[in-house]
């Protein structure tokens, strides 16, 4: 049985309904894949996974990652909670984009949902670029970024300061720098796509003046409203997206309430520029980067 899906808007997201994500056949589950790289996002109402069913889901996509400075959730593989008594994600982002190989999948479940508030937005980092002026184009396939998990972080008010303290210590435990190109080639459709968010701290081998100025100048191309698409989280929700093609928002519109959504990444693949070079590590190098094993986790568990 095929899938019924129902663009949300003529750019960016598309909703599938009629099927349980857990029982997806190989068929369908290749419609679902094509669907989203065509639709960049993908909402799917009342699944109500567990943990164990989401990391299944997300394994048919390719290996899970593990965050390389905050620790999964006890007894998975790679479930990262966000929880907004700590953190609220609310400025524009792609995920991980301080890594080389930054994840290609994000799957995201809602757990605990706001009354009012909360949604979350999806920008179209592809049809970004193809809005763009062709000069503009031309400067954008030339042009590289540093991306550090050391971003500009500034945390809502509901939030307090010893918990964002405590956020902030561990999310930059490791500092991560990795040059980028500002024009990515997507692997599977060939497509050109911004690659930005808060993570790009600057462009490199311009000064300080002009590559903020650039950068808001594309940043703002990215998230003009007829690319983006939003969505009024109920709880049971999966949202996946191609984080190699977008760029997202948690909107903090919802006060002192609490928001709670788990989160799998799925294991991408290390960008490449319109010339054909590959994004390159800054810090830490490749030869000092230990990577994050299971034994590791419980001890990180505890220590957070």
């Amino acid at each position: 049985m095929s899938l019924t899906i129902e663009p949300v808007t003529g750019r960016t997201g598309a909703i599938i309904s009629g099927v349980r994500l857990t029982d997806l056949d190989h068929a369908q589950f290749a419609e679902l894949h094509q669907a989203l790289l065509t639709h960049k996002v993908l909402f799917v109402r009342n699944q109500h996974l567990n943990d164990a069913e989401q990391e299944a889901f997300g394994r048919r996509f390719g290996d899970l990652v593990v965050h390389p400075t905050t620790p999964s959730e006890a007894n998975t593989a790679g479930i990262l909670e966000v929880d907004s008594e700590r953190s609220r994600a609310n400025s524009w982002h792609t995920d991980i984009t301080f890594v080389t190989d930054y994840p290609k999948i994000t799957i995201l479940r809602g757990e605990v949902i706001p009354e009012v508030g909360g949604d979350t937005v999806f920008a179209n980092t592809v049809s970004a670029y193809q809005d763009l002026p062709p000069v503009l184009q031309q400067l954008a396939d030339s042009l590289w970024a540093l991306h550090s998990n050391t971003y500009d972080y500034i945390a809502p008010k509901q939030i307090e300061a010893v918990a964002t303290k405590r956020f902030r210590e561990q999310f930059t435990s490791t500092v991560y720098e990795t040059e980028h190109p500002l024009v990515r080639i997507h692997p599977e459709t060939g497509e050109k796509a911004l690659l930005l968010g808060h993570f790009a701290q600057k462009l490199v081998g311009l000064n300080t003046q002009d590559s903020r100025a650039l950068l808001e100048r594309f940043q703002a191309h990215i998230v003009k409203l007829e690319n983006t698409v939003r969505w009024r989280w109920t709880q049971g929700d999966v949202v996946l997206w191609d984080n190699r093609a977008t760029q997202h928002i948690a909107v903090d519109d919802y006060g002192s309430a609490r928001r709670v959504v788990r989160r799998t990444t799925v294991h991408g693949e290390i960008p490449v520029s319109v010339s054909g070079q590959s994004s390159r590590a800054i810090k830490p190098t490749p030869d000092t980067r230990t990577p994050l094993t299971e034994a590791d986790k419980p001890a990180l568990k505890q220590a957070g």
